[in-house]
């Protein structure tokens, strides 16, 4: 399993680059003056960081309890994904219509949308990870 200074450098990495990439597009997509877009980038993303320190850490031990090995398949990757982004949904959407002032609906369109590019750019951004920082129980597993 990978190591808690791993985990924080997975986190932060992730975070950053994420960060780079989604307040602009944020900003043009829901036609949001760019602070307000990066407020809500920012603090979704210092959300995410600690969700993702956590939600990965339980699913690593659920899958070496389940299948013995942390290695992911492109289904669990994928189940992965998507679970992360529906925890992540469930505790942003409130702060997002509260921040905007938006309806909650309004804050579920707009976090659907930010979630989409998130899973996406997760299953790449951890994919690369994955292969940049594989873990020497993948080298057994794969022999």
């Amino acid at each position: 399993m990978r190591t808690p200074a791993d985990r924080i450098r997975h986190a932060l990495s992730f975070e950053i680059i994420g960060i780079l990439l989604a307040t602009p597009l944020g900003a043009l997509v829901f036609h949001l003056p760019a602070g307000n877009s990066a407020v809500i980038v920012v603090g979704s993303a210092t959300v995410a960081m600690a969700w993702n320190y956590i939600y990965n850490l339980g699913f690593d031990h659920l899958m070496r309890a389940t299948r013995g090995t942390t290695a992911k398949t492109l289904p669990i990757r994928i189940v992965h994904a998507i679970a992360f982004e529906l925890g992540l949904l469930v505790m942003l959407m409130p702060a997002i219509a509260w921040y905007l002032d938006i309806s909650l609906w309004d804050a579920l369109v707009m976090d659907i949308a930010f979630a989409l590019f998130y899973m996406g750019y997760a299953l790449v951004f951890n994919w690369i990870y994955d292969r940049v920082f594989p873990l020497p129980e993948w080298q057994t597993a794969r022999s």
